[in-house]
């Protein structure tokens, strides 16, 4: 999945879920050895697990963050996911 950031230095998230582990992430942009860190630490993750450490993170003053942003990407995913 393709996920269009908001209010952050990285353009977009690539990534894929399989068995509702996160298999691959891929950000477009940012802070490279920052993102590349969040993309290694989350794969092999269970989605629920992810979200769970992610949500809400912020980047100094703004409301969101890279990782924040994977976390909501990840709840997009799961919304649009046939039950």
């Amino acid at each position: 999945m393709n996920y269009k950031t908001r209010g952050v230095c990285s353009k977009e998230i690539s990534f894929e879920v399989e068995d509702n582990k996160v298999v691959k992430v891929q950000f477009v942009g940012g802070c490279s050895g920052n993102t590349q860190g969040v993309s290694r630490l989350v794969e092999g993750m269970d989605v629920d697990e992810a979200i769970k450490r992610l949500d809400g993170i912020q980047c100094g003053f703004r409301p969101t963050s890279c990782p924040d942003q994977l976390s909501q990407a990840l709840k997009e995913f799961k919304e649009q996911a046939p039950s």
